[in-house]
């Protein structure tokens, strides 16, 4: 019997041949397979329709849809009608995803039981590339709580837009949410202060996960009615004003109004790049092609070390860490305790290095580290603690570890897996012994020394 797939990928494409290559290509390599990807061609006159034909014959995921231009609410209500999985993502044709981008999304909303997820995303200028994201707290937020965030920047594209969201289609469905064709501006953000109203729970991701580039033009450059323009904004402002005094009990709603009338006078803003962007393609974890496919054990180490990095980068990001913090909480995890130079040999670091990382987990209240004199020895014991802000930040990196793990052995089936674990056990006895008859050889040429 077919299954249903678990997530729904909508794309709605017009005139996008330039750059659809690229933003299906970051669908279908997605790690998280289970997945339909649903191409709405709305007319277009380029090769488009075509690309998105070439797609479907090449993967059974992709179903495409062709129809008269109508415009892109409509392409997405279409494709919601179509839509079979349990939850909904959306992308734009010149936009792209992060390879993990929709596993960790429905990770989050199935971890957390949570009707919306919101993630983090990278805002792409040409050649730069910038995070941004608003919320700073971990954890569930109530309706409440998420819409006191959207308050403070209420015309902000963090909610206002759909694609770097997770939805629940039951609730969609539920409650019979579709776009608004008739709109040519902020139909997102109403089609998402509808479904805020019937959602209990949400999760921010603070992990980008998708690309947003700034290619399209000013609403006046699109040739939009300004009187139009005017009319629907005093339109949305109320069902706005109406959604905040639905959410919020009378003396909040009081207490927050100058902030839901800000609304009528802001425009969409997604933000400049920030002056610590980066060079597009330096934001995230690289491997060279040659080091791929390297042959021996330096750059089986390597590669092993390289992945290890790659699933251990979003909790990194979410929790403000380096991705050498995140591994040193993580060899901390595993040491116990040592002398300073058997931790640094440990965790792979030069001492000095060693010494700022510890000192940089300290100040952020993660860990508290103590040296004492061993006795009749010269040398200091390091002991190692960890603080209470630390246990979900060691959560997630021993998620990172297992997920690691997962990808080592993909495609292994429990017999294959028993026999690797085996035979690896064996290696590492191996290696035991080897090392443990070097350790004594040494001390005895010490000895007669």
């Amino acid at each position: 019997m077919h299954m249903e797939p678990c997530v729904s990928i909508i794309i709605p494409v017009y005139q996008a041949e330039a750059t659809l290559h690229r933003c299906l290509e970051s669908v279908l390599n997605q790690e998280y397979t289970d997945l339909e990807l649903i191409l709405v061609d709305d007319g277009s006159q380029d090769g488009s329709g075509a690309v998105c034909d070439a797609c479907a014959l090449a993967d059974s995921r992709v179903r495409v849809l062709h129809k008269e231009n109508s415009g892109v609410s409509d392409s997405r209500n279409q494709a919601m009608s179509m839509a079979r999985g349990r939850y909904l993502q959306f992308l734009d044709a010149d936009d792209w995803i992060t390879p993990n981008a929709t596993r960790l999304l429905v990770r989050a909303a199935e971890e957390n039981r949570c009707d919306l997820v919101v993630s983090d995303f990278y805002r792409v200028v040409g050649e730069r590339v910038s995070p941004k994201g608003d919320i700073d707290e971990d954890g569930v937020l109530t309706r409440e709580e998420y819409a006191a965030h959207m308050m403070e920047n209420p015309a902000d594209y963090y909610y206002g837009v759909l694609w770097n969201k997770l939805y629940r289609r039951d609730i969609i469905e539920e409650h019979h949410l579709r776009m608004d064709p008739k709109l040519s501006w902020c139909e997102d953000f109403l089609f998402n202060l509808e479904y805020i109203r019937h959602a209990r729970r949400f999760f921010a991701l603070q992990v980008p996960v998708y690309y947003y580039v700034k290619t399209k033009g000013s609403l006046v450059s699109q040739g939009i009615n300004i009187s139009r323009l005017v009319q629907t904004k005093l339109m949305l402002f109320e069902y706005y004003n109406q959604f905040y005094k639905t959410v919020l009990d009378e003396a909040e709603y009081e207490k927050r109004r100058l902030k839901v009338y800000r609304f009528l006078f802001d425009a969409a803003q997604d933000g400049m790049v920030s002056p610590g962007s980066t060079r597009l393609g330096n934001e995230r974890m690289q491997v060279r092609s040659g080091a791929l496919a390297g042959e021996g054990i330096l750059f089986d180490w390597f590669r092993e070390r390289k992945l290890l990095d790659y699933y251990l980068e979003p909790a990194a990001q979410k929790n403000d860490l380096t991705l050498a913090e995140a591994r040193l909480l993580l060899h901390l995890s595993l040491f116990g305790a040592g002398t300073r130079k058997e931790l640094s040999d440990f965790a792979g670091l030069p001492k000095r290095s060693l010494s700022v990382q510890l000192q940089r987990l300290s100040v952020r209240k993660l860990i508290s580290a103590a040296e004492t004199r061993m006795p009749d020895t010269r040398e200091k014991q390091l002991k190692i603690s960890f603080l209470p802000a630390a246990a979900s930040v060691l959560a997630e990196l021993q998620s990172a570890l297992e997920d690691f793990e997962a990808a080592r052995l993909s495609g292994f089936d429990k017999e294959q897996q028993d026999q690797f674990t085996r035979m690896s056990r064996r290696i590492q006895d191996n290696i035991r012994d080897v090392l443990q008859e070097s350790r004594f050889k040494g001390r005895d040429v010490h000895d007669h020394l």
